[in-house]
Formats: structure tokens, sequence, C-alpha cells
């Protein structure tokens, strides 16, 4: 039984909430280590439709322990919003949720200067939520930031809180104690939860507990790995699960990637095989394209090998969960993208360099389609012959196997594929 981190290929919104949910009932804890509540993981539970923002996806399975690390970013007042919402469903979270004390805050003042360089002409837009994540992680790495912990000490807060607001002009007596009384009296509610995380994780594995690192986003929104500037503000890559929460690489033993049969991305940024036409928009509303988080409508394409292949070589993908592949049942002609064209040079890795990805044609091969219902198989054996046969040519251009073929939101509607690593990692 291994540890494992399941993460997105591609620029996020591939189902992972959905994979994460399915395969934390073979584990003990879910641990999330990055982003903030710019991330939204759907799941669907018997008729019931849950979104969740901060708190890993494993709190919808009875007795699973959650983790929150301190390579997340907490907006508390979200995560209580959010906590609430889950208990008006039912949800239990008495002694399963666990919070870093090192985490870092998101403070109002950070989501301020986001909306305010949203809002600003003239920049470069990159088309971030504008809920603050990005100013809380520039403070953290300028060592101005506010961790979790310092709210349960009132003098330190206050000493840090001060410097942030007189650096941003805001030390208005006023100002300061309205912020600094609110934010001690989150402090007070969610101590409970707070915890030294990494110690906890490598105790709970050393006695033989099965972990599952969950990340947000996806590769290509990985700040050192993806399409930058065009990227969220942390490490989305399986790197950042040990850094992010404190474990050695040597606890983790195996990386999934989830991936569309097609492609999407949310926001600005080059995206070579997005179709900005009617099959586009077909696929948008076919696949419920829109962010679960701020239902901003997504940029849909094909499936593009070069992206994956780049996604796999960085985190040392060895399985990969499929997902939305009864969304392409409609379409009597497929295509995937096996190249780029750039300055009549063909290329067959994905560029380090974004003007030059920015430059670049797709070279597609094209498939047939099934046009057959896939919806609810649980089976390789009951798809069509064509669906097999698309899914062969994926695992033949990456070289990596499918663990996992999703065939609709619901649990149920899964194909487990046996004798694959995933299998084996689980022991499904």
């Amino acid at each position: 039984m291994a540890n494992i981190v399941i993460l997105g290929v591609k620029w996020g919104d591939e189902g992972k909430g959905k994979i994460v949910d399915l395969l934390s009932e073979h584990v003990d804890i879910v641990a999330r280590y990055q982003g903030g509540h710019n991330a939204g993981h759907t799941v669907m539970v018997d008729d019931q439709r849950i979104v969740l923002h901060l708190i890993p996806t494993g709190i919808l399975r009875s007795g699973k322990k959650c983790i929150i690390g301190n390579g997340v970013v907490v907006d508390i007042q979200a995560l209580l919003q959010e906590v609430g919402d889950l208990q008006k469903l039912g949800v239990s979270f008495e002694k399963r949720l666990l919070i870093s004390n090192r985490a870092h805050v998101i403070m109002p003042y950070h989501r301020r200067a986001d909306q305010a360089d949203k809002q600003a002409s003239g920049l470069q837009r990159i088309g971030t939520t504008g809920r603050g994540i990005g100013p809380a992680y520039t403070d953290k790495m300028a060592r101005l930031g506010i961790q979790i912990g310092d709210l349960l000490d009132e003098k330190l807060f206050g000493e840090k809180l001060k410097i942030n607001l007189d650096n941003r002009g805001l030390s208005q007596s006023e100002h300061f104690q309205q912020v600094f009384s609110r934010y001690i009296e989150y402090g007070r509610r969610i101590k409970p939860y707070i915890i030294d995380v990494s110690y906890y994780l490598n105790q709970a594995i050393d006695s033989g507990e099965r972990v599952l690192f969950e990340g947000a986003q996806g590769t290509m929104l990985d700040v050192d790995h993806g399409t930058y500037p065009y990227v969220t503000s942390s490490n989305a890559t399986a790197g950042g699960a040990c850094t992010g929460l404190g474990v050695g690489p040597t606890r983790i033993e195996g990386v999934l990637g989830v991936v569309k049969a097609y492609t999407t991305r949310v926001g600005n940024g080059p995206f070579p095989t997005e179709l900005d036409n009617e099959t586009g928009a077909e696929l948008r509303l076919l696949g419920d394209e829109y962010g679960a988080t701020t239902g901003r409508p997504r940029r849909c394409g094909w499936f593009d090998a070069l992206v994956v292949k780049h996604a796999v070589r960085i985190n040392g993908m060895e399985s990969l969960a499929l997902t939305k592949l009864d969304v392409l049942d409609k379409c009597r002609q497929i295509k995937l993208c096996i190249g780029y064209e750039w300055q009549n040079e063909r290329l067959t890795q994905f560029p380090g360099n974004i003007s030059i990805v920015e430059q670049c044609q797709p070279i597609y091969e094209e498939m047939p389609g099934w046009l057959s219902d896939t919806r609810g198989i649980n089976s390789l054996e009951a798809l069509p012959a064509a669906t097999r046969k698309y899914l062969d040519r994926i695992q033949e251009l990456i070289g990596v196997e499918l663990g996992l073929v999703s065939t609709g939101p619901r649990r149920e509607e899964t194909i487990i594929i046996k004798s694959s690593k995933l299998t084996n990692w689980l022991n499904i």
C-alpha cells in the first residue's frame, strides 16, 4: 500500500475532485499541499453536487483525516464558511480536519491588492480569481507573511500586523484594532484544528497509515514549470507535496496525473490546441466547462500530447486518470496534437519559452469518433472499439499507462484498469 500524489496534468479543472474522492476510500489521510480557495474540486455524491475549495476532498469519506498543509494560503473566513456549509450536509469534522501552524493567512489587504491589480489598466492580465492568493504568496516570499500559528500569540500577531499595515499606509488605530480583533477571534475558532503537520504526517506514515497528497490547479499553472507568467503562485507539481507538507520525497511512492480526454484552461495565456470555434463551444456545452469556483467559461481544445509529456517528465508520473471521456461521444472526428510547428520546425517537446509557445501551430492526428454513449461504462471491454483505440493511442503517445478512466461525474461511473500501477499502489 503506497502513499501517492494526485495532481492535475494541464491547466487544472481536470476532475481531480472526483478522482481524489474515489481513491480516498483506500487511504487514511488526504493532505492538500498548495494553492488557496481559488481551487474548486467538484464531487457528485449520489445526486448531490458538492464543491470544495480549501478542505481536502477526503472529508466526504467517513473517518478519513484531512490536512491543510503549510504550502496552502488560507482565507479563514472562506474556510469557516466551507466548514459550516459541509456541516449542514451532515459532514462531521470532529478530529478529522487538521491545519498546519505554518500555513500562511490571506489577509484583507491581500484581497484588496488583488482586486486592484485586476482592475488596473495597462497591466499584463494574468486572469487570476482576485481572491488574494497571489499577494499572500508574495508576502510569504518577502518574509512578511502571517502564519496560522501567529494568530494564537496576540503579541506576535499584533507586531506582524502593524508592520504589514504600516507598509501599506493602513496603520490607523481604528483599522488596526478592527483587523486585529477579528483575526484573533478567527484564531480561537480554528485552534482545535491547528497542529505541526510535518510531525503529524511523518509519525502517521511511520505507523503505517496511508496518505494521498492532493494537489490543486495543474502542472501548467506551476509557478516554476508552467506557462509563466500565466500561472498560479505556488508549486502545483509533485515537488510541492514535499515542501507544502514537510515530508521527504522518499515518503512518496507514486504519482497519479489527472487529465481530460480533451484540453481546457481558464484565464489568459497560450493554449496551442484551443478551438475558438463551434467545436470548442460544443465541447464547453457538453462538458459543462465552467469554473467550479468562479463560474468562468473555460477555453476548450483537443488533447495535447506535448503538454502531457512535459507534465509526465516533471512530476515523474507513472499512471494517468483520464476523465470526461463521455464528452467526446458526439464527435465524428477527434484530433490529437502530436507536435507543434514553429518557424518551419517540428517540435516534439513543449517549449520552455512562452513567446515560442504563443507562435506554435499544433500538428494533429485525426481519429474517427465512436458516436456511441459511453456514459457510466465501467469496463474497458464494454467501450466501443474506436474508443479503445483512442485510449491506446494516448498511451502510445505519452508512454505512460492509464490506470483509471472516468466515464461520468459519479463515483460508480469509472473504469479501474486492473494490473495497473494505480491498482497495485492502492491494492484496489
